[in-house]
């Protein structure tokens, strides 16, 4: 009795001291302030999205005479010059913008966004992000052959990490309200608010940690629902209603998964192909915006549906009413107008350009099929549902963001098991030669080596400054250096400073000013840098699993 009434009494002290550390993170990491921002962080990115899809419609409507994303048919019915005329000189104008406004002289994108959560969320300056969304709008409302929702993402990104810049809030609280502004942008473009919450943890953190799932699931909810308010209950791409007929076809569907890996490897290779094309050609930066507008408007003559994002054709291969002479057409046309409208640096993502080309692939796939084998092959276009998120997946390096993006946007779930083993194939095999996405591609061609895990990376924005020591009192601030003496910039990267240390065997250099090589700014310890190492990648690895 003694003994039941002693647990009874010493119950509050275990519950306290069970709760206490978990209250204690909890508070400590702001949460209560992260899921609060999250909500305003949902409804103002959702807003942005709206406005983002009005403006390009605003801009369509001056050339095109309708604001809707259906620009093919109204395109067709035009004067051939007006067809020329609307890209090139939307063209120019982006060029002028580039060049006298645009901070880097091109428009952001979801690439920027990993590499600004990589980063601690530097990266991402309100303005330049205002300006970039800016000329996307202009870019695609004049007929450049790109997708809309990588911009969303970046302008999503860009306002979840102005809400909370004046804020002292904790790097992984950062990271996740970023991710809040990309998982309000996704679900408010594609009406997939699940969606939007698995890419913002797939692509842009990387991990699904717990602390980070609350937040981002109330901002895409919050997206959600405000887009909804605005553009209706509605999927993106209504379908009919497909059912797989028998077993025998999943052999089929693995080979088109083979056919849509084939796709996304080779679409990859054009785009990378054509850009490195271009940064080789010297040309003035307000010119090559309107070459490319030039060029594309030279395909839209023969084939209007590559033009803007490319919903209607999209949507009518998913509906089973396009030939196959001209899905096959297109998926060579597709490939050449956007990666001529991203290699000329017109504003615009891979995302929409994805899903058109794998709903190409899928529906040529399947009209084949179905000539082979009539008796067992399904309509093609579900054929083309599953071609449009292997291909999607393969190219974006988010097999399970885009599966549940293609179910949202179709409104179903009947196809899953099919759709599961084309987006496997196609994106392993794309892996195996690629060896990366296309946001990580461009990413290492601007040095940032994010692939490989947080040690790579970790090397590279961390420098000198962040862990060395300030000169002792009295030390002569004076320093004048020579062959002999090694040291270190403030600017140095943490790799460079660990290499000059096994470079020269010393456990302490001098560390000089990096725009005053006489000033000594301080000491640098190999010890400090090798612990600061270390507690940069075990804080890392403990906010994945918090």
């Amino acid at each position: 009795m003694f003994l039941i009434l002693q647990t009874i009494f010493q119950l509050p002290l275990l519950i306290r001291k069970w709760i206490e550390p978990n209250l204690r993170f909890f508070l400590a990491n702001r949460q209560p302030i992260v899921w609060v921002l999250a909500i305003g962080i949902g409804a103002f990115v959702a807003v942005s999205a709206i406005l983002f899809r009005i403006g390009i419609g605003l801009v369509q409507w001056t050339w095109l005479g309708t604001m809707s994303e259906r620009v093919d048919e109204p395109a067709s019915q035009l004067p051939w010059f007006i067809i020329l005329a609307a890209p090139c000189i939307g063209g120019l104008l982006v060029g002028i913008l580039l060049q006298t406004v645009q901070w880097k002289q091109r428009t952001g994108g979801v690439a920027d966004v990993i590499e600004a959560r990589a980063s601690g969320t530097s990266g991402l300056p309100f303005w330049p992000g205002i300006s970039s969304a800016l000329i996307t709008v202009l870019s695609l409302g004049s007929g450049g052959s790109a997708g809309r929702e990588g911009p969303v993402v970046h302008l999503g990104a860009t306002i979840g990490t102005a809400l909370c810049c004046k804020l002292n809030l904790p790097d992984a609280a950062r990271r996740t309200l970023l991710a809040c502004g990309v998982a309000s942008a996704v679900s408010a473009s594609f009406n997939a608010p699940i969606a939007g919450v698995l890419f913002a943890h797939e692509v842009i953190l990387g991990h699904y940690a717990i602390t980070a799932f609350v937040p981002i699931a109330i901002a895409s909810t919050v997206g959600t629902l405000i887009a909804r308010l605005y553009f209706g209950n509605t999927a993106a791409f209504i379908i009919p209603d497909y059912q797989i007929i028998s077993l025998w076809e999943f052999p089929a569907f693995a080979l088109l998964g083979l056919v849509c890996a084939a796709v996304a490897i080779l679409f990859q290779f054009g785009v990378i192909g054509t850009d490195w094309f271009a940064r080789n050609i010297k040309m003035p930066l307000w010119f090559r915006p309107m070459l490319g507008g030039l060029l594309v408007g030279l395909i839209a003559l023969a084939y209007p549906e590559v033009l803007g994002v490319g919903y209607a054709s999209t949507d009518n291969a998913l509906k089973a009413n396009l030939s196959l002479s001209l899905m096959l057409a297109l998926l060579i046309a597709k490939t050449a107008a956007t990666a001529i409208t991203l290699a000329s640096r017109f504003g615009g993502g891979v995302f929409s350009p994805s899903l058109y080309l794998g709903a190409m692939a899928g529906g040529s796939f399947g009209l084949i099929a179905a000539q082979v084998f009539p008796e067992l092959a399904s309509s093609y276009g579900l054929y083309a549902i599953l071609g449009m998120g292997a291909v999607a997946a393969a190219v974006l390096g988010a097999p399970f963001s885009t599966t549940m993006i293609v179910f949202e946007l179709t409104g179903g779930y009947t196809l899953s098991i099919a759709l599961l083993m084309t987006v496997s194939i196609a994106t392993g095999l794309t892996q195996a030669i690629h060896g990366r996405s296309y946001f990580h591609w461009q990413l290492e061609m601007r040095g940032v080596m994010l692939q490989d895990g947080p040690h790579k990376w970790l090397v590279q924005i961390v420098h000198v400054s962040d862990f060395m020591d300030p000169p002792r009192s009295g030390t002569e601030r004076e320093f004048f250096p020579d062959e002999e003496t090694p040291y270190l910039t403030t600017d140095d990267t943490l790799e460079e400073a660990l290499q000059t240390f096994n470079k020269t065997g010393t456990a302490t250099l001098p560390v000089v000013d990096a725009k005053n090589p006489n000033h000594l700014a301080g000491y640098a310890s190999h010890v400090r840098a090798l612990r600061y190492f270390n507690s940069a990648l075990i804080k890392a690895n403990e906010e994945e699993h918090r």
